[in-house]
C-alpha cells in the first residue's frame, strides 16, 4: 500500500471533499457573497442609515429578544421533556415522544394559522386568557410562544441521546455517598449534558432567528409594535429596495454570528473545564 493511500481516511476522500466544498458553495457561501457584495452598493453611509433605522431597530430588538427568551426556556423545557422520556415507563410515552416531532412535520405556516386559533381572544385558550387579563394573539407574547412551539424539539433531540447514554450507576455512586438528588444532578448529570444543551440552545436560538410561517399570522405585523426582522426583510423585497432588504439581512446576520460565536465559545470552555477536572 502507497503512502497516500496509506494516508487516506476514506475511499474516494479528495472526489468526496470536492463535491462538499461545491455544495457548500452553493448552498451557503455564494448566497451570502451576494449579500454582502448587494450591501456593499450601498456605501457605508446609506448602510449605517438603513440598519438604524428606529423600524428596523424596533424589529431586530423584538426578534432577537423573543428568539433568546423562547431559546431559554425550551433550555430548561427541554431537558425536563427528555429526562422524563428516557427516565421513566409511563402509558403514552411513545406517543409523548412522537409528539415532541409535531413542530417539525407540521407546516410553519400551518402551525402559525393553529396557534392564532388557540389563542385569540375567542380562542380556546385565548378566551380564558382573555379573562383574566392577557392577551397572546397579535402581542410581542404571542410571538414568544411561537417560537417556543418551533423550538422545543431541538433542545429535546440533542438532550435525549446523551441522556439515554448516561449510566445511572453514577447517580446511585453519588447517592451512596451522601449526595442528595440535587447534588447528584448538579455534579453528576449536569456537566455531562452541558455541552449538548448548550447545541440544542444554539439551535433552538438560530431557528428562532429565522422564523417566518409560525410567527407572521399570530404576531399581527404591526410596524414597532410585533413586527419581525424577517417579515421586514420580506417587506422591503415586495418594495423591490433589494439593498435595503440585503442590508438588514447582513444586520441579522452578524448578529447571530456572534451570539452563536459566544455559545460556541461557551461549548469549547465548558467541554474544556470537564477534561481537565
Amino acid at each position: 500500500m502507497s503512502t497516500a493511500s496509506a494516508r487516506r481516511v476514506i475511499p474516494g476522500f479528495g472526489l468526496t471533499l470536492g463535491f462538499t466544498l461545491l455544495y457548500l458553495s452553493l448552498v451557503v457561501l455564494i448566497p451570502l457573497s451576494a449579500t454582502f457584495l448587494k450591501t456593499a452598493t450601498l456605501g457605508w453611509g446609506k448602510f449605517w442609515l438603513l440598519a438604524t433605522a428606529p423600524r428596523v431597530l424596533a424589529s431586530l430588538q423584538l426578534t432577537f429578544g423573543t428568539s433568546l427568551a423562547a431559546a431559554t426556556l425550551n433550555l430548561g423545557a427541554g431537558l425536563l421533556v427528555a429526562w422524563v422520556l428516557v427516565r421513566y415507563r409511563f402509558p403514552g410515552r411513545r406517543f409523548v415522544d412522537a409528539l415532541v416531532d409535531l413542530p417539525f412535520a407540521l407546516p410553519t405556516a400551518v402551525a402559525g394559522i393553529a396557534l392564532t386559533a388557540l389563542y385569540a381572544k375567542n380562542g380556546w385558550i385565548g378566551a380564558w386568557l382573555d379573562y383574566v387579563g392577557i392577551k397572546v394573539a397579535f402581542t410581542p407574547l404571542g410571538i414568544f410562544v411561537a417560537l417556543t412551539f418551533i423550538g422545543l424539539p431541538f433542545v429535546v433531540r440533542t438532550v435525549q441521546p446523551v441522556l439515554e447514554d448516561l449510566e445511572p450507576d453514577f447517580e446511585e455512586a453519588a447517592a451512596s455517598l451522601g449526595a442528595t438528588r440535587w447534588q447528584s444532578f448538579r455534579r453528576v448529570v449536569l456537566p455531562a449534558l452541558w455541552p449538548s444543551l448548550l447545541t440544542g440552545f444554539a439551535l433552538a436560538f438560530a431557528r428562532a432567528v429565522g422564523e417566518y410561517g409560525s410567527v407572521v399570522f399570530i404576531s399581527g405585523n404591526m410596524p414597532m409594535k410585533t413586527e419581525i426582522t424577517p417579515l421586514l426583510i420580506v417587506t422591503k423585497l415586495e418594495q423591490y429596495d433589494y439593498a435595503g432588504a440585503t442590508a438588514i439581512a447582513v444586520v441579522m446576520l452578524l448578529i447571530s454570528f456572534a451570539l452563536l460565536l459566544i455559545i460556541n465559545l461557551l461549548q469549547w470552555w465548558s467541554g474544556r473545564r470537564a477534561t481537565t477536572h
